[in-house]
């Protein structure tokens, strides 16, 4: 009875170390997002403050929905950088 016990309090002790082993080593630093990405996030928080004002004051056709506003949103923002 002892020993079972012993047994499954080393095999806890381990499970709980090889753990917190494979989480270090998982680890990795964050790298920095690119310019696109910079970007793309930019575009999205404009549309998304578009969106919302949009929203309150009534302008959105009754079936817009945020994935066709964000695609028409972002490619006019798109152009825009592009002229």
């Amino acid at each position: 009875m002892m020993n079972r016990l012993v047994n499954a309090a080393l095999a806890a002790a381990m499970t709980f170390a090889l753990t917190g082993a494979a989480q270090a080593v998982e680890t990795k630093p964050k790298k920095e997002p690119s310019a696109a990405q910079v970007a793309a996030r930019e575009r999205m928080s404009k549309c998304s403050l578009e969106w919302k004002e949009a929203k309150i004051g009534g302008k959105l056709a009754k079936d817009m929905k945020w994935p066709a506003f964000w695609s028409a949103c972002n490619k006019r923002l798109k152009e825009g950088a592009k002229a």
